[in-house]
């Protein structure tokens, strides 16, 4: 695994938060056309260094470095969305329209 990689990071154009990390030099390359059909285009959103003791905010870089050495790229899907926030939710606006308007 190299210690340095100089990473170009793009987001999807069709899902929000889901993120691919590529080596700069090969770029989309490796990418299978397949991956990149779901993607979407390709959206470049910055470039940086990746190092082991570098902190990436949701994904572990040693991670990300071994992914893009064994297969050229790494994929970062969006966070799973919090369904039991969901049903609280929704029972709040039951109990508020059940108040609204209540059944004869």
């Amino acid at each position: 695994m190299s210690d340095k990689l100089l990473c170009e990071i793009f987001k999807s154009s069709r899902k929000d938060e889901m993120y691919l990390y590529v080596d700069k030099r090969k770029g989309l390359t490796p990418v299978p056309e397949a991956l990149l059909a779901t993607f979407g285009k390709p959206v470049a959103v910055f470039t940086m260094i990746l190092t082991a003791d570098k902190k990436l905010a949701r994904v572990n870089v040693d991670d990300v470095i071994a992914a893009i050495d064994e297969q050229g790229f790494y994929l970062q899907m969006p966070p799973a969305k919090e369904d039991y926030l969901l049903d609280v939710h929704r029972a709040q606006l039951n109990a508020r329209d059940a108040a609204q308007y209540p059944l004869p």
